[in-house]
């Protein structure tokens, strides 16, 4: 008898009118709606609606730029955006499932604001929050803040030796970012609030700790000011296209984002992933490989295809991606997605191409594609993000055991 095969999961990764550089000019878009609350709701409660695990939001410490090293000075793409952790916190109360995973850049902002902030949107949310963390290697950001300086950094200088130096350092920077707001969030004890009227007592001293944390780019004192979020920790992620910030997944992350265009890649990668996991003393935890696709969904075949020939020919050139590009059938879709889980990877971050048109197209014809196949789920089985990844609630560091 055939063991039945094993349930996916699936997240969306939200970004202005989505992904594709002229989705803001289709009908669907609702152009004039991207710096509104209401739009943001619309799009979460969407995929709320395919029972989906989470949704990541983008952000940036810069415009948004059609080169990955510097501003374009392009005026035919959407530019600008929202906070992702304000999003992240205006529309959490709007939902009651699905968790909320705000984009936050370590490069340049400091692990206490971040805590309280993620921390505040897991109460926000009763336990729904998650991070995605990235690094910024681009010299326009680093000059908003004027504290630090980043040499020249194109993605042809990944592979050199000056190069591999700047990715490292800031991903152990990250690294030790995500280990401070870790221990942030343990420094209170999940019993220090007592809040007895009669006694006059609201917390306990003793269960607030000075985190002390000393590493290579931070120093720490803490407690926090926010006591522990309900999930305890939640949940940490990172995109992660090579070794470098592979180890940062395996070292810190809950849940990596990789690129595979294969299956034989995805096997690739998650093998990596788990060789770095067992040399950071994690091998026995869970870390959750998603794969990221951008996806053009239409019902009809060859109807994505020429969708997208038509988007490109807006756009003026052809959209290319470091992910995957699927343009094709709902069925077509999950025949790749069972694929690339059968070599390893957990789950999915799809990346819809237009945002009114390929998010239902996920929620409404992928879902119950997968729905059919015995992959996905057909009801919420937990009410709080770790839950939804089968990961159990940590016990606090600081805790003392009687």
């Amino acid at each position: 008898m055939s063991s039945s095969p094993s349930p996916l999961h699936l997240a969306v990764a939200l970004d202005g009118a989505c992904w594709h550089p002229a989705a803001w000019r289709e009908p669907v878009a609702r152009p004039g709606e991207l710096l509104t609350a209401a739009y943001w709701a619309d799009l979460v409660t969407e995929a709320e609606h395919g029972l989906l695990d989470f949704v990541t939001i983008e952000d940036g410490l810069g415009l948004q730029s059609s080169s990955p090293a510097e501003p374009d000075g392009r005026t035919d793409q959407v530019r600008g955006r929202l906070d992702a952790v304000l999003i992240a916190a205006r529309i959490a109360p709007l939902t009651r499932h699905i968790g909320v995973v705000p984009t936050v850049v370590t490069t340049h902002t400091e692990p206490f604001h971040i805590s309280k902030a993620i921390a505040t949107l897991d109460y926000v949310s009763t336990g729904r929050a998650g991070v995605r963390v990235q690094v910024s290697a681009r010299q326009n950001e680093a000059a908003h803040f004027g504290r630090r300086t980043l040499p020249p950094f194109r993605i042809e200088d990944y592979g050199t030796p000056a190069g591999q130096e700047l990715v490292t350092e800031l991903f152990d920077e990250a690294a030790d970012y995500v280990e401070a707001v870790r221990r942030l969030w343990d420094s209170w004890e999940d019993d220090a609030e007592i809040r007895d009227v009669a006694t006059g007592r609201f917390i306990d001293r003793d269960k607030l700790h000075y985190i002390d944390f000393e590493g290579g780019h931070f120093s720490v004192k803490g407690p926090s000011i926010t006591p522990r979020p309900p999930q305890g920790q939640p949940i940490v992620s990172a995109l992660a296209h090579a070794t470098v910030p592979y180890r940062l997944v395996a070292r810190a992350a809950d849940v990596g984002y990789v690129t595979p265009h294969d299956a034989g890649q995805a096997r690739a990668v998650v093998e990596e992933i788990r060789a770095e996991q067992a040399a950071a003393g994690r091998g026995e935890e869970t870390v959750h490989v998603f794969g990221d696709l951008v996806v053009f969904l239409d019902d009809t075949p060859g109807a994505a295809e020429a969708r997208r020939e038509r988007l490109d020919a807006l756009a003026g050139r052809p959209y290319t991606s470091d992910a995957r590009i699927f343009a094709g059938t709902p069925a077509e879709l999950a025949d790749l997605l069972q694929e690339l889980g059968e070599a390893g990877l957990s789950g999915f971050r799809l990346r819809p191409a237009v945002a009114g048109h390929d998010l239902p197209a996920i929620t409404r014809s992928l879902v119950p594609e997968l729905q059919r196949r015995g992959v996905f789920r057909r009801a919420y089985e937990a009410d709080t993000l770790r839950g939804l990844l089968g990961l159990a609630r940590p016990a606090n560091r600081y805790a003392t055991t009687a």
